[in-house]
């Protein structure tokens, strides 16, 4: 009934993943790494793990985010390659 939507989200999430890898900018690849935890924590949401996407989306999306973006303002913002 809902498969269409968990593929749609799994497609966003191999999405995510590979603009995160992509990208120069670290603080667009924080941003992507977020909108990654994001998807992965609607995902298992869908799949029934309710708990694991609550953990999922404070830990992920809200602390990593925060914690990554702190740290490269303190480096350089443009990666070297």
């Amino acid at each position: 009934m809902i498969w269409w939507i968990e593929l749609l989200l799994f497609g966003l999430l191999i999405t995510s993943a590979i603009v995160a890898l992509q990208v120069k900018d670290m603080i667009a690849a924080v941003a992507s790494l977020s909108v990654y935890s994001f998807l992965a924590a609607s995902l298992l949401a869908l799949m029934g793990a309710v708990d694991v996407a609550l953990t999922e989306a404070a830990l992920g999306a809200g602390v990593t985010g925060v914690l990554l973006t702190a740290a490269i303002s303190v480096l350089r913002r443009r990666s070297v390659d």
